[in-house]
């Protein structure tokens, strides 16, 4: 009752309200949700190992003093042929459309420890990069932890961009030292010479030292514990449209204006991340009240909780038919939330592997939602799970 209350109330306004809209769009399975988790600093999008975690975009509310950052966590960017292999809902495909048309800026979320996949966005990435390139866009490179090599981040970042960041071209020296101890995890940004310093042909560099003077503006911490390494940079031509012909031959993204790493399982270099956020909020009114954490009702959070429990513990692509039923959800004599769950699955086979040995997978499933939920909701939770065949 409170959540819709707040939800359907008018937001309070501070004097100087300002606002930016984020979409956080990438491969599925890159760590969005984690991300806006850790933005957020609380728990409310689900995330699991498994592909398609998240199933319809929602929205995460942050706000700090006047300025409300609102995060469009949005499903994996995929194709029709693997929406339908996974059993995925039509907004599955369209989700991450609708949030781009109102987002005042685009995160674009790359997993550098998948060798896969890191060395090039996904066509799925660059057509809807494409299509709004009059949105502002930032890369992020996520999972930079589990790097061993950290050199790898140069070339990553030269052909993730196209060799461009903010209009200016890239020139990566391999002035990277090729150990394990070294960790790039900050914010990278083209810092310009002043006009006292600049000459004709002399080139813009990207730098980053472990000096507290060398740190960008983002970070005033001044822990700086990357590697010698740098990025020259060129003046490169204006921002241009690209079309699909232009695509196929595309690896990375051009118009990126700043390049940020972080791991964001841990949090390292969030803040550095939500500092720059919170800076590039503009004057608007607030679209939600202040006491707004997601635009989610409970029983959706309850529903995304459960769900990525259930992917977590089956195998393959068992879970994506589970159906999930509330059948009570009220609160007890103590305050508590008791809640009941029926999960749908399509086969005698899958509900065996759903219940476990002895019952074992079911109650693990039920007891880690419930402390999540806690966690969430902050009271106790009592959480029930049946398990039927749908007929």
């Amino acid at each position: 009752e409170e959540q819709d209350r707040l939800l359907r109330d008018q937001p309070d306004q501070p004097q100087n309200p300002k606002v930016l809209r984020i979409a956080i769009i990438g491969a599925p399975n890159a760590g969005k949700s984690t991300l806006s988790n850790q933005l957020l600093g609380r728990k409310v999008f689900p995330v699991s190992q498994k592909v398609h975690t998240t199933r319809c975009k929602a929205r995460g509310v942050i706000t700090y003093e006047d300025t409300q950052l609102i995060i469009l966590d949005t499903p994996g960017l995929t194709n029709p042929f693997k929406a339908k292999r996974h059993k995925l809902d039509e907004a599955m495909l369209t989700d991450p459309w609708d949030s781009m048309k109102h987002a005042d800026l685009v995160l674009v979320l790359v997993d550098v420890s998948d060798h896969w996949t890191r060395n090039c966005l996904s066509k799925e990435v660059l057509k809807c990069l494409s299509q709004f390139p009059q949105i502002p866009s930032v890369l992020v490179l996520n999972k930079v932890d589990l790097l061993k090599k950290k050199f790898i981040l140069l070339e990553l970042v030269t052909e993730l961009t196209e060799g461009i960041v903010n209009g200016k071209k890239l020139e990566a020296r391999s002035a990277f030292e090729h150990n394990s101890s070294s960790s790039a995890k900050s914010a990278l940004k083209i810092t310009r010479a002043s006009p006292s310093e600049s000459r004709a042909h002399e080139p813009h560099c990207l730098q980053e030292t472990d000096q507290a003077q060398g740190a960008s503006s983002l970070d005033n911490s001044g822990d700086r514990r990357a590697s010698k390494s740098s990025l020259v940079t060129e003046e490169a031509q204006g921002p241009k449209r690209y079309g699909p012909r232009d695509l196929k031959n595309m690896k990375g993204w051009p118009c990126f204006q700043e390049i940020f790493m972080l791991a964001a399982l841990h949090g390292e270099e969030v803040d550095t991340l939500k500092r720059y956020l919170l800076m590039q909020a503009k004057p608007g009114p607030w679209e939600f009240h202040s006491g707004v954490l997601t635009s989610q009702s409970p029983q959706e959070i309850c529903d995304n909780i459960i769900r990525e429990k259930v992917l977590e513990y089956l195998p393959l692509e068992v879970p994506y038919g589970v159906i999930q039923v509330t059948e009570v959800w009220e609160e007890g004599p103590s305050g508590e939330l008791l809640i009941m769950q029926n999960l749908l699955v399509p086969r005698n086979s899958h509900m065996r592997m759903l219940i476990g040995r002895g019952g074992k997978v079911i109650s693990r499933i039920a007891q880690e939602a419930g402390q999540d939920l806690m966690n969430i909701f902050l009271c106790d939770v009592r959480l029930k799970l049946k398990v039927e065949v749908k007929s």
